[in-house]
C-alpha cells in the first residue's frame, strides 16, 4: 500500500512543481523558492495533499547526497588539502564562536546553558544543499567568497559528529552517557572517516578500471552510484551524515581520470532527487504557526541572519580576506541548515525542546532557507557598499601589496606591464610566458595561501583584490599596458573591468569568462576582448576540422578572427550562416603558402635546393628562405640549406603537406603566412 502511495506523492509534487518553478522563472525568481513554496502548499499545513512523508525525506536526503557528490567531484584530494585552512580554522572558529554567541544571549534571557548550548548547535549550522546550489546556479563555487563558503560547510558537516552525541548529555543522561564515552565515539568516527578515505582512494581507481574494461555503461553506473550511496551509507553508520558521505565519494573520483564521465552520468538523477529536497523543506512549514507565533519568528529571523553574517564576516575577515569577500560569505551562510532538524528531532527526545519552541524554530529555519537565494544574489551589492565604507586596513591593503613590496617582487618596476588577476590554471600559465620573454608583470590573487605558497617559488604576485581602486593603483594599472583578469567570480571581474577602464582608458583588458552570457556586458563595461572557454574550444575543434579538409590556413585564421572580432555572433546565434556556394573540393585548388622551420634531425640540412628538387618530388615551389633574420627571397638550386633556417613554400594544401613530410619526418613546425 505504501508504494502506490509513494508514487502518488512523486506525482503530485511534479504537477505541482513544473507549472510553479515555470512561474517562479518568469517572474525571475530563484527555482529553489519556487520549490519550497511547493511544499508549503501540498504539505500536511497546506492543502494536505502528501501523506508519505517520511518516504519523501528519505528521496530529498538522496538528493542533497548526489549534490555533495556532484560538488566533490570538483574538489580533487589535492584541491581539498590546500582548502584545509578554511575547513580547519575558518569552519572551526564559526561552529565554535556561532555555539558560544548564541549560548551566551539564550542565558541571558533566563534558558538552561545546556539548552543553550543546544540552541547554539542549531544555529552554527548552515544549509550545505541551498548554499552550494545557490553557488553552482551563479557560477560562483569557485570564487573567493564560494571557497570560503565551502570550507565552512564542509566542517558543519563534519561537527555534526560530535553535536548528535553531545546531545544526551546536554539532555541531562549523564548515567548513561559520560564524557569519555562521547570522546571515545568521536575519535572512533573521525578514525574511521580518515580510513575510509584512504581505503577508497588507493582501492577505488584499480577497481573502476576493471569496470570500465568491460565496455559497458551500464555496469559502470551502477558501480557509481553504488560507491556513491555506499560511502553515504558508512558515514551515517559512523554517525555522520549522508551528504558528507556523497562530498567524499566525489572527492575520491575526483582523482580518478573517469570523473567527466561520472558528472555526465550522474547530473540527471541529482537534479531530480534535489528538487525533492527543496519541496520537502516546504512541507514543514506550518502557516498556522507561522501567523501565531509571527512576532518571535521575525525577531528570531533577523536576529539570525544579522547575527550569523557578522560572525561569519569577522572571522573570514581575520583569516586575511576583503570586506567584500567577507560579506558576501557572512550573507551566504545566514540560515540554518537541514540537518538542524536531526538535531532538533534529537533535543525534542530528550526535551531540549518543547513543542512551541520547536515550531517557531521550524518557521524561523524554514523562511531563512527561502530567503538565502535572495541574500546571495543581494551580496555582492552589498559587499561592494561595505567596502567603499569600511577600510580593509592593514592585513587586507598593507600587509601584502604596499608599494615598496609589489615594486619588489614585479622584479624591475611597474612600467608597461601586464597586471593579471588570478593565479589559477589561466594565470599560472600566462606567467610562466611572460617570464620566459621578459615582458614586466604582476599577479593579484585572493587566497592568501596561494599566494604564500607562490612567493616562496619567486613568484612576481600578491595579495589583493582587484575591484578596489587602491589595490589597482598600487599595481600601477595606469602605467599598465594590459590587464588579464583569469578569476572565477563573474561579480568581481566585471566590478575590476569598469574599475580599471576609468583608470587606464588606453590599457588593454582580456577577459577570461566560462560563460557566453557574460561576453555582451564584459564588452559594454570597457572590456577589449572577452574569450568564453566554450567557444574557443569550438574554434580549436572547427580549425581541425577545416585544415581536415584542406581550406588553406589564411582562410582559417581570417574565420576566426572574424568571430573574435563579432564578440563570437557566428557562434552565439540560432541561425545558421549562408552556404558557401563553393563546393569544398574546389578549395584545394587555392594556393597558399606555408613555412617550415629546419630542426637539426630534419634530412634537408646541408642539401642544395636543386639535390631536393622540392617541385618534381612534391609540386610545391621555395620562394624564400629565412636565415638569421634575413630574407633570401628566390634562392637559386645551389642554395644549401642550414639548420634553423625557414623555408618559405607555396603552392596548394595538399602539396604543402607533402613537403612538410618531407622536409620534417619528426615534429611539424610551421607557421602559416597570408597568400
Amino acid at each position: 500500500m505504501h508504494t502506490p502511495q509513494l508514487f502518488a506523492d512523486l506525482l503530485i509534487i511534479l504537477l505541482v512543481s513544473v507549472p510553479v518553478a515555470y512561474l517562479c522563472l518568469r517572474v525571475k525568481l530563484p527555482l529553489l523558492v519556487g520549490l519550497m513554496l511547493t511544499g508549503m502548499a501540498i504539505g500536511p499545513y497546506g492543502l494536505g495533499l502528501i501523506k508519505e512523508l517520511q518516504s519523501i525525506e528519505v528521496l530529498a536526503e538522496i538528493g542533497v547526497m548526489l549534490l555533495l557528490f556532484t560538488i566533490g567531484l570538483e574538489f580533487s584530494l589535492k584541491r581539498l588539502s590546500e582548502m584545509k585552512r578554511l575547513v580547519l580554522i575558518g569552519g572551526g572558529l564559526q561552529v565554535i564562536v556561532t555555539t558560544a554567541v548564541v549560548t551566551g544571549i539564550f542565558t541571558m534571557l533566563g534558558r538552561p546553558v545546556r539548552q543553550a548550548i543546544f540552541f547554539g548547535f542549531l544555529i552554527a549550522l548552515s544549509s550545505t544543499a541551498i548554499v552550494l546550489k545557490s553557488y553552482v546556479d551563479r557560477n560562483e563555487v569557485d570564487a573567493p567568497h564560494g571557497r570560503s563558503g565551502v570550507g565552512i560547510l564542509l566542517f558543519q558537516d563534519i561537527s555534526i559528529v560530535f553535536m548528535l552525541l553531545a546531545i544526551p548529555l546536554l539532555g541531562g543522561g549523564e548515567d548513561s552517557v559520560s564524557f569519555a564515552r562521547v570522546a571515545i565515539d568521536l575519535g572512533s568516527s573521525l578514525l574511521a572517516l580518515v580510513l575510509i578515505v584512504l581505503g577508497a582512494w588507493f582501492f577505488l581507481p584499480k577497481f573502476l578500471h576493471q569496470i570500465v574494461s568491460l565496455k559497458s555503461p551500464e555496469v559502470f553506473l551502477l558501480t557509481i552510484v553504488l560507491f556513491g550511496l555506499g560511502m553515504s551509507w558508512v558515514t551515517a553508520h559512523f554517525g555522520m551524515s549522508l551528504a558528507l558521505g556523497g562530498f567524499i565519494a566525489g572527492v575520491v573520483l575526483a582523482d580518478t581520470e573517469y570523473n567527466h564521465q561520472v558528472t555526465t552520468e550522474v547530473l540527471p538523477f541529482r537534479d531530480v532527487f534535489n528538487s525533492l529536497f527543496f519541496v520537502s523543506i516546504g512541507l514543514l512549514l506550518s502557516l498556522a504557526s507561522l501567523a501565531a507565533n509571527f512576532g518571535w519568528v521575525l525577531i528570531l529571523i533577523v536576529a539570525l541572519i544579522v547575527g550569523k553574517t557578522v560572525v561569519v564576516w569577522a572571522i573570514i575577515r581575520i583569516m586575511g580576506y576583503p570586506q567584500r569577500v567577507a560579506v558576501m560569505c557572512g550573507l551566504g551562510l545566514a540560515q540554518i541548515g537541514e540537518f538542524s532538524f536531526v538535531l532538533a528531532k534529537a533535543g525534542q527526545a530528550v526535551g531540549l525542546f518543547d513543542p512551541d519552541d520547536y515550531q517557531i524554530f521550524l518557521a524561523a529555519s524554514v523562511i531563512s532557507m527561502i530567503a538565502t537565494p535572495f541574500l546571495i544574489a543581494a551580496a555582492p551589492t552589498v559587499g561592494g557598499w561595505v567596502q567603499g565604507v569600511l577600510s580593509d586596513g592593514r592585513r587586507g591593503d598593507v600587509e601584502n601589496v604596499e608599494d615598496d613590496e609589489i615594486h619588489l617582487t614585479s622584479s624591475g618596476g611597474l612600467q608597461q606591464h601586464v597586471i593579471i588577476v588570478g593565479y589559477g590554471l589561466n594565470g599560472r600559465n600566462l606567467s610562466r610566458v611572460l617570464r620566459a620573454v621578459g615582458i614586466p608583470y604582476v599577479v593579484l590573487e585572493l587566497n592568501a595561501e596561494v599566494v604564500k605558497r607562490a612567493k616562496e617559488k619567486g613568484e612576481k604576485i600578491n595579495f589583493g583584490d582587484a575591484t578596489r581602486r587602491e589595490v589597482l593603483s598600487h599595481a600601477a594599472v595606469d602605467k599598465a599596458w594590459s590587464l588579464v583578469l583569469a578569476m572565477s567570480d563573474p561579480h568581481a571581474v566585471r566590478r575590476t573591468v569598469k574599475q580599471a577602464r576609468m583608470m587606464n582608458p588606453e590599457m588593454h583588458i582580456i577577459v577570461r569568462t566560462r560563460y557566453v552570457a557574460e561576453i555582451p556586458e564584459l564588452f559594454k563595461l570597457g572590456a577589449n576582448e572577452v574569450i568564453p572557454e566554450e567557444f574557443e574550444t569550438s574554434i580549436e575543434i572547427f580549425s581541425r576540422v577545416l585544415v581536415r579538409y584542406g581550406t588553406p590556413r589564411n582562410v582559417i585564421e581570417s574565420q576566426i578572427d572574424r568571430i573574435r572580432k563579432q564578440g563570437y555572433e557566428m557562434l552565439r546565434t540560432s541561425s545558421l550562416p549562408a552556404p558557401v556556394t563553393q563546393p569544398p573540393v574546389s578549395v584545394l585548388d587555392v594556393a597558399s603558402t606555408e613555412s617550415i622551420f629546419l630542426l637539426p634531425d630534419s634530412p634537408a640540412i646541408g642539401k642544395t635546393l636543386g639535390e631536393l628538387d622540392l617541385r618534381g618530388s612534391t609540386g610545391a615551389t621555395v620562394i624564400a628562405v629565412v636565415r638569421d633574420g634575413e630574407t633570401k627571397v628566390s634562392p637559386g638550386a645551389n642554395y644549401q640549406l642550414q639548420d634553423r633556417d625557414t623555408v618559405v613554400l607555396v603552392g596548394t594544401p595538399n602539396k604543402l603537406q607533402r613537403a612538410m613530410d618531407l622536409l620534417t619526418p619528426g615534429e611539424l613546425h610551421a607557421e602559416g603566412f597570408n597568400a
